[in-house]
C-alpha cells in the first residue's frame, strides 16, 4: 500500500521521490500537521531513520516507539514498507522476522493501519525486527562484490589483473569447484559426467552431513538405481563434506570406472 510513494535517498541524502502530500488533521499540540510531519510533531523520515538505528542496535524500546509513531500518524505505508526492507538489510539470513513482520503486516492492514490492532501490530513487528540476530551481512557483501566487479572491469580494460578477484575465480573444470560441472551443465556433459558422477560427488552435503533417514534413502536409492555403484561408492557419496575443505574430495572426480 502506498509504495509508489517510498523515498529513496541519493549518497548527498537529499530526496529522490516524490515528497506526499501533507497528512491530514493536526498533531499532538492541537497544529495542522506540515508535510511528513508526525502527530509528535517529528519529521516521519527522521523517525523512519530512528525506526531502522534501533533495529540495527537491538534497542526494543526505541523500536516499539518508532513504530508506533509512524503508525499512529498515517505512514503506515511507510512503516511496513521500512520493515520489510529491514529484515533483509540489518538481519542475520534465516531470522524468522522475515516472516512474523509480513504477517503483522497483513493484519494491521485487515485492521486499518492507524487503530489500536494496527499500532499493536507495528509495535508487535519492531520488536521482532528489533529482538532479532542484527548483522549487515547480506548489504556489506553486496557492497563487496560490487565493488570487486567494477575493480575486475577496470583491470580488464587496462589489461591488468584485478587487485581483488570474486572468491571462485574462473570456475574452470580442474579447478578449485570441479565437482560443479556435472550433468546439469554444458562442460560437465561434454566431459562425460553423468548421474552416477553427480550422486558421486555432487550430491553430498555438509560438513553435517545427512540425517539418517535421509542417508538410509540416498543408500537405497543408489541400490535400486539403473547405475551400478559399490558399496564404497554409496558409502562416499552420503559422507559430509570437510569442515576445513568443503570444495576438496577425498576421491578424483575425474577417475572414472
Amino acid at each position: 500500500m502506498g509504495e509508489d510513494r517510498q523515498a529513496t535517498f541519493g549518497t548527498d541524502g537529499e530526496v529522490r521521490a516524490d515528497t506526499p502530500p501533507e497528512a491530514a488533521g493536526t498533531d499532538d499540540f492541537g497544529e495542522e500537521k506540515g508535510a511528513d510531519a508526525t502527530d509528535g510533531g517529528y519529521n516521519r523520515y527522521v523517525v523512519s531513520s530512528l525506526l531502522q538505528k534501533a533495529v540495527r542496535r537491538s534497542d526494543e524500546e526505541i523500536a516499539a516507539w518508532a513504530a508506533w509513531e509512524l503508525a499512529r500518524s498515517g505512514y503506515g505505508w511507510n512503516l511496513w514498507e521500512r520493515l520489510n526492507l529491514f529484515v533483509v538489510e540489518d538481519l542475520r539470513a534465516g531470522e524468522d522476522a522475515a516472516l512474523t513482520v509480513a504477517r503483522y503486516e497483513e493484519l494491521a492492514d485487515e485492521w486499518g493501519e492507524e487503530s489500536w490492532r494496527g499500532r499493536l501490530c507495528a509495535i508487535h513487528a519492531a520488536l521482532a525486527c528489533a529482538r532479532a540476530r542484527s548483522s549487515r551481512e547480506a548489504a556489506n557483501a553486496d557492497e563487496y562484490f560490487r565493488r570487486v566487479a567494477e575493480g575486475r572491469a577496470e583491470a580488464k580494460a587496462a589489461g591488468e589483473e584485478p587487485a581483488h578477484d570474486f572468491p571462485v575465480g574462473d570456475l574452470e573444470p580442474g579447478g578449485p569447484y570441479d565437482v560443479i560441472f556435472d550433468t546439469h551443465t554444458a562442460e560437465g556433459k561434454r566431459l562425460g559426467r553423468d548421474t552416477e558422477f553427480f550422486k558421486r560427488f555432487g550430491a553430498r552435503v555438509g560438513p553435517e552431513g545427512e540425517d539418517d533417514r535421509s542417508a538410509r534413502w540416498q543408500r537405497l536409492a543408489m541400490l535400486l538405481a539403473d547405475e551400478e555403484y559399490t558399496q564404497e561408492e554409496i558409502d562416499h557419496a552420503v559422507e559430509p563434506v570437510s569442515e576445513d575443505s568443503r570444495w576438496d574430495d577425498p576421491e578424483e572426480p575425474t577417475d572414472r570406472r
